[in-house]
């Protein structure tokens, strides 16, 4: 592996801390608009990551994800023994 030079350092160091003038104006309403789409892909983001979720716990955990189907209300649950409660 090559040293660096100091000149190569003093160089990148000068590119980063360039900063050319700017002829722009953005007024309240476009960093308003701005905001607006960032909080968008959160909750973008937010929404298919919850929608995903156990597909995606699966391909991690590398496990099939199980759920136990719950007998929904006024349906009777029936016990091993085949007993009704």
């Amino acid at each position: 592996m090559k040293k660096c030079r100091p000149s190569i350092i003093a160089l990148c160091a000068s590119l980063v801390g360039y900063a050319p003038v700017a002829s722009a104006y953005l007024d309240p309403g476009t960093g308003s608009m701005i905001l607006s789409a960032i909080i968008g892909l959160f909750a973008t983001a937010a929404l298919a990551i919850k929608t995903y979720w156990y597909k995606i716990k699966r391909l991690l955990t590398g496990r099939q994800a199980t759920r136990q189907a719950q007998p929904a209300e006024g349906e009777k649950k029936e016990t091993p023994s085949g007993d009704s409660l």
